[in-house]
């Protein structure tokens, strides 16, 4: 390990005779500029689709977990009666901290999204919400439902189970998603890096051969193109990294959006991951010249 780390620092270390082996500019120098950054760019982007589904799913599990809801279905006339019953029961169950029925503008703001903001709440035949908060240590949820159809039959107790499993395994998928992004990304552009190493080489070809003559061995002519290539790696990385920040910064906020969007960006420390972006888009382009160099070496021989 230590001599491997020796190895790419002598490499990076600045080498001016090393460095006229490779022409600093042409097609070679911007496609590795070009396609680390853009690389990179995309990068970002992914790595806040992962960590804003991880939160995601976080938060709805935690806001569902701890409440629950009865619904409660009877006649008119015995509407009132019956929530009063459920109430008074629940103040009364272990493991309940509050519990309240939701008014009228409640249920109609919870319905607006689908019927508009003027339903008739008080015209249509809608079940009474009461909202209950579970407490520490939480309530039983079997026997709950026992007390229920004695005191109120129309009453139906849903605890959100049904709702926290599809959202915790879709967050999952979309972080999994997000995480084989970054990986397919990161093989793209080692890829391309390493079809501008080749040309490079190929393009350079009659100098290697003069280099060889008058005595430069392989590692030395692989370390010019080596430290070329992962510099410019390094610099289109930097660049596109600081730009998908910047773009994920100026996305709109999920209050700003009406609570459509999940809050796509990084938050506290998280904003500290982009950078170590560019460090492995170096690594990257280390590994693929270095292999493309030896390589083009040896077929050149």
């Amino acid at each position: 390990m230590q001599e491997a780390f020796q190895q790419i620092v002598s490499y990076l270390t600045p080498d001016r005779q090393a460095d006229r082996v490779v022409p600093p500019s042409g097609h070679t120098a911007w496609l590795t500029t070009f396609t680390a950054g853009a690389m990179t760019f995309l990068c970002v982007f992914a790595l806040a689709l992962s960590l804003a589904s991880g939160r995601l799913a976080s938060r709805w599990s935690d806001a569902l977990a701890r409440t629950a809801t009865i619904r409660l279905a009877a006649p008119p006339d015995q509407m009132q009666a019956q929530t009063d019953a459920v109430l008074a029961l629940l103040a009364t169950t272990p493991g309940v901290a509050t519990a309240r029925a939701l008014s009228d503008d409640e249920q109609r703001a919870l319905l607006a999204p689908w019927f508009g903001p003027d339903l008739p709440v008080d015209a249509l035949p809608l079940p009474r919400l009461i909202e209950l908060v579970e407490g520490d240590p939480g309530y039983d949820g079997e026997g709950l439902r026992q007390r229920l159809a004695a005191e109120a039959p129309g009453a139906v107790l849903d605890d959100h189970t049904r709702w926290r499993r599809p959202l915790a395994e879709a967050a999952g998928r979309l972080r999994l998603l997000g995480w084989l992004s970054i990986l397919l990304i990161g093989t793209t552009m080692g890829a391309m890096i390493t079809l501008a190493a080749n040309a490079s080489l190929a393009a350079n070809a009659q100098v290697i051969r003069v280099l060889r003559l008058v005595g430069a061995v392989d590692n030395y002519i692989a370390g010019a193109f080596v430290r070329r290539f992962t510099l410019r790696a390094l610099a289109g990385a930097a660049a596109g990294a600081l730009a998908g920040m910047i773009c994920v910064a100026l996305l709109p906020r999920a209050d700003a959006a009406g609570g459509f969007l999940t809050g796509l960006g990084f938050t506290g420390f998280g904003w500290l991951l982009p950078f170590l972006l560019p460090p492995l888009a170096g690594v990257v382009a280390f590994a693929a010249t270095q292999r493309a160099a030896l390589q083009k070496l040896r077929e050149l021989q």
